[in-house]
């Protein structure tokens, strides 16, 4: 098993009626906790770099390191560029070797959105790679309000599909990016709507904070792929910290390489977790 695209694994996933865990990666650690989880559980796993995250470390660094940790693992690994707005970083990172790419044109005009998600479907085709799109609009959990014209319509979905012929879609059904304040309301009737009126595998954004049976009810209604990453990165920094002041208290010393392993075991850990609720550990 090694490096593959999205298609494959995404298919079986939506066959089985599972989810794959897409976990965004901007550190070595997190790149080795999260591939040593899914060696353990005999898992396929998504790693992604979104482009926001240029400004934590470079594509230009570690997208060479995820395809590298890819290509060494025991089990199918995905290595996604997300949430891609700059098809110039699309296009290197498909150079690069990533497997699958997303083209997030949900603020765009429909009209437009359909046309540079075509664009980028066909690159990415063309090398042998998947392409994902967007359509509604994932808020950022600080938004109090998800109005109803932000989530995605089914019939929309479906024109939208067969227009640019993406392979995975990301949907809104009232998720958010990054940790909720509120607790989030979901729609689940417009999500098992979508997936009747489509054929590809949907994608959950905003997929932190939620209970496991609504990450649960999220699959048994379509989603295939949930992108994670706010919980995670929160949870580390706090057990870092708390092991650091036990540390301090109890006079150890502690060194920078105690960090990193610290950290691709928090990692390891919480990405066991989700992998055994969203239903791909074996």
């Amino acid at each position: 098993m090694t490096l593959v695209n999205a298609k494959k694994v995404l298919k079986d996933a939506q066959t089985g009626r599972y989810a794959l865990g897409a976990f965004n990666v901007t550190t070595l650690e997190a790149i080795r906790g999260v591939i040593a989880a899914a060696e353990e559980k005999n898992s396929p796993v998504i790693i992604e770099f979104a482009e926001v995250h240029n400004d934590i470390v470079s594509l230009k660094t570690i997208g060479p390191i995820m395809i590298q940790a890819a290509k060494e693992a025991s089990v199918p690994v995905v290595v996604h560029f997300d949430h891609g707005k700059s098809f110039q970083l699309i296009l290197e990172a498909l150079k690069m070797g990533f497997t699958s790419v997303m083209i997030d044109g949900a603020a765009l005009p429909y009209t437009e959105n359909v046309a540079v998600t075509k664009k980028v479907v066909e690159v990415a085709h063309a090398l042998g790679a998947t392409a994902e799109g967007e359509l509604g609009t994932v808020l950022d959990a600080s938004a109090k309000k998800t109005t109803e014209d932000l989530y995605t319509d089914p019939e929309v979905a479906d024109d939208f599909i067969k227009k640019t012929e993406v392979d995975l879609l990301a949907v809104s059904f009232g998720t958010a990016h990054g940790l909720y304040i509120e607790k989030p309301h979901l729609d689940f009737q417009r999500l098992a709507k979508i997936s009747q009126s489509t054929s590809v595998p949907l994608v959950m954004h905003g997929g932190s904070g939620l209970s496991n049976g609504e990450y649960q009810e999220a699959i048994a209604n379509g989603i295939c792929k949930i992108n994670y990453y706010s919980d995670l990165a929160n949870r580390v920094a706090k057990e870092l910290t708390a092991k650091l002041i036990e540390a301090q208290k109890n006079n150890l010393d502690t060194y920078i390489h105690d960090i990193s392993t610290w950290s691709i075991e928090i990692i390891r850990k919480d990405a066991i977790e989700k992998m055994k609720v969203f239903g791909s550990a074996k």
